[in-house]
């Protein structure tokens, strides 16, 4: 399982087709708006990436648009035929609890 850290988060490299990770690119690119998503999808279209956020479906903020299951379809129907395309999905930090003064 191969991680990447982009501002400050870490994510697992779930695909890279075509070997398109560009981690500069994608610490101008990647805001807070993508912190509530589970997974960020990235495809090149006429050599701009375009980015989509997704979530499971066990996540409260999860819709019909951004649920993780629908992007095969997501892929057929928006992306381009054979366009190069990642998927990171974020790992989550274990919540530290402190038992003492903090």
């Amino acid at each position: 399982m191969k991680k990447v850290e982009i501002n400050g988060q870490e994510y697992e490299v779930v695909e890279n087709i075509g070997d398109c990770i560009d981690i500069n690119e994608l610490k101008e690119k990647i805001t807070e708006y993508f912190d509530d998503f589970d997974y960020i999808f990235g495809d090149y279209s006429y050599e701009k990436v375009r980015l989509k956020g997704y979530n499971d479906a066990s996540n409260k903020k999860v819709n019909k648009i951004n649920n993780i299951k629908g992007l095969e379809n997501y892929k057929k129907n928006y992306c381009s035929y054979g366009a190069k395309t990642f998927l990171l999905k974020k790992i989550r930090q274990n919540a530290w609890i402190c038992s003492e003064i903090c």
